[in-house]
């Protein structure tokens, strides 16, 4: 009953904010962070947890609908935005989510209490390490043409099961659950990550982290 308690607590909490006030200024000067667009106008935004458009069902960011990232980390994802426009005049990247405070992992962590903690993390990292999109060093993203229709990937975000894995996508083209042209768009998105540094998972085709975890935690901070 606490544990229930404490998440609906922690919803209205960051429900009811009317400035952005989950990163504050201080925040953002501390930990070196930057509006992605403000590095680069032409990235589409769409924070989907500033949003009921995700598993929740639930708008946890409240009036939060700024990305921010790691300074190093929105240079980075400066670079594959170039790399996606060269090859690709017509596309751009489409980002769902970026720094995510651990305050609001554990929204996302004891929203699947359901799920036996092993299996859990195969969707979402446990709070108590962190995910790498507490440090502000991941980001989650998709392609999408300019007026921000997003190209098809075979599932939506967030999406938990198999369809989502990049590792499966072979045998889901031999099975029929996914097309050549949706595994396609994924290599699109996958390969101007990839050229720009990030790294990508085997769960998710949407998650990219631009340092592995040990190193992560070796350069920044959990931004609670």
């Amino acid at each position: 009953m606490i544990r229930l308690l404490n998440f609906f607590v922690i919803i209205a909490f960051w429900g009811c904010g009317n400035s952005g006030s989950i990163v504050s200024k201080e925040t953002i000067s501390k930990h070196d962070l930057v509006d992605i667009q403000e590095m680069d106008p032409t990235l589409l935004v769409e924070l989907k947890y500033s949003t009921i458009d995700n598993f929740m069902k639930t708008d946890v960011y409240g009036e939060l609908e700024t990305c921010y990232m790691r300074r190093v980390s929105a240079e980075m994802l400066g670079k594959a935005h170039s790399i996606l426009k060269e090859t690709h005049p017509d596309l751009r990247l489409l980002i769902y989510d970026g720094l995510r405070p651990r305050s609001i992992q554990w929204i996302l962590w004891n929203t699947l209490s359901d799920v036996p903690e092993k299996e859990r993390t195969n969707f979402v990292a446990d709070p108590r390490t962190g995910s790498i999109h507490n440090f502000g060093a991941a980001v989650d993203l998709t392609v999408a043409e300019k007026n921000g229709r997003h190209l098809d990937m075979g599932t939506h975000y967030d999406y938990f099961g198999d369809l989502a894995f990049p590792r499966l996508e072979d045998s889901l083209i031999v099975v029929g659950d996914l097309t050549q042209d949706q595994v396609n768009n994924r290599l699109i998105l996958r390969d101007a990550m990839t050229q720009a540094g990030f790294s990508p998972i085997t769960t998710e085709w949407w998650h990219f982290d631009s340092f592995p975890y040990k190193e992560t935690k070796q350069k920044f901070t959990i931004i609670e």
